[in-house]
């Protein structure tokens, strides 16, 4: 019995097309501990995670190192995610990593990982269906803790920003079980009785766990369906949340959510000067050139006197008839001219000017003029016109030349 002999490449290959088609294998969270970590010039890195009872080599693509938010070092404690297949050209199977967090948050990380896969397959973080936010909101609700800094941050800076809107807070819980429920309802409250132009929900920094509630599907969805525009205002600048993708701006902190949510003052206030300033330059400058037209109809001939006007034009007018005189005289010298010529031709051109030098017309019976003496026979009936007359004859004969 034969046996099929194959290349070690097709037996890499049929490896990593297996592999691949493990879903098993496509979306693992691994925790281990980093050694060999290399960072090489093309911007990769590769590593291995370790334990007591085994290693597994790893990669991570510069695309995706990128968004590290911290530095991996090695003997440190990681949770990477990523999916495992084969590297044919070497024979060995490896975690292609994607992201990378400390150990200690990993669940909760799966977690956010996979719930943010989920809303953002479902459209719940759609740039299409982002609303605007209102340049001058008219009132504006907060939907965060009555306690904290985070609040009193917020209505500091709105007050200093725009104090011509009004602030309406919505308190909730913002950490803990009840906080995700409070939350989505008090956006939904908002939203039935109109409460505002803008809803800024949020609350100041904290641990992963401390800001899970603004990862709660219920806080997402109660943002993506809400008609009011929503600005996501969680934490410090490196937190992310769920919240924040389904909102329709995100801000890096409570305070930059109040900055973002109307204009500054000042801002305004110069730019209400400038345009103050140009208003009055246009404006000057057309009472000057008003000034400027007004003086020269004062100085005019028709200001001065109606008289020197009417002269003026009495003189444009005779001006104009002496030419327009001219002009005639000239089309029908011209004119005389031409219909002499005419008259000349047609004179020499007419049959009459030919007979008066001797010559006839002689037609048949029927008014047809003979031009050859075939034309006609011994009997016919003929008529001669002259210069003076006409004679009626017939034809005693016909002889043609003897040439013709």
């Amino acid at each position: 019995m034969s046996q099929q002999v194959i290349s070690v490449g097709q037996i890499n290959e049929y490896l990593r097309t297996v592999m691949d088609r493990d879903q098993n294998l496509q979306s693992l969270a691994i925790r281990g501990e980093i050694s060999n970590y290399k960072v090489y010039p093309s911007g990769h890195h590769y590593f291995t995670l370790k334990d007591e009872t085994g290693a597994l080599k790893c990669v991570m693509f510069r695309s995706y190192a990128g968004g590290l938010k911290f530095r991996p070092e090695n003997g440190m404690k990681v949770v990477a995610m990523g999916r495992i297949t084969v590297f044919p050209r070497d024979g060995a199977y490896q975690l292609y990593c994607t992201a990378m967090i400390p150990d200690g948050v990993g669940d909760l990380y799966v977690a956010f990982e996979q719930l943010k896969k989920k809303l953002q397959e479902q459209g719940l973080f759609d740039p299409a269906h982002k609303k605007p936010i209102p340049k001058y909101p008219g009132c504006i609700c907060i939907i965060t803790s009555e306690v904290g800094a985070a609040v009193h941050d917020m209505l500091r800076v709105l007050n200093k920003r725009y104090p011509l809107t009004n602030v309406r807070l919505l308190p909730v819980r913002v950490q803990g079980a009840e906080a995700p429920e409070e939350i989505a309802s008090a956006i939904r409250y908002a939203n039935y009785y109109k409460l505002g132009d803008l809803l800024i929900v949020g609350r100041g920094g904290g641990s992963m766990e401390d800001l899970w509630a603004f990862n709660d599907e219920r806080v997402a969805r109660a943002i993506y369906d809400s008609v009011i525009p929503v600005i996501s205002a969680v934490g410090h600048e490196p937190d992310v949340t769920i919240s924040d993708y389904v909102a329709d701006l995100r801000a890096a902190t409570p305070s930059n959510g109040a900055e973002l949510a109307v204009p500054d003052r000042e801002a305004l206030q110069q730019s209400l000067d400038s345009m103050l300033s140009s208003m009055q330059s246009v404006m000057v400058k057309r009472l000057v050139s008003t000034r400027r037209h007004l003086k020269m109809l004062a100085e005019s001939h028709a200001m001065k006197g109606p008289e020197a006007a009417i002269t003026i034009r009495r003189n444009n007018l005779q001006h104009l008839s002496q030419r327009l005189m001219a002009a005639e005289d000239r089309i029908i010298s011209r004119k005389r001219m031409q219909f002499s010529a005419c008259t000349a031709k047609l004179d020499a051109l007419s049959p009459l000017k030919v007979l008066s030098r001797g010559y006839a017309i002689t037609q048949k019976e029927d008014g047809t003029v003979l031009r050859s003496v075939s034309n006609t026979k011994a009997g016919d009936r003929i008529a001669i016109t002259l210069a003076d007359g006409r004679i009626v004859a017939f034809v005693e004969d016909v002889k043609e030349n003897e040439n013709g």
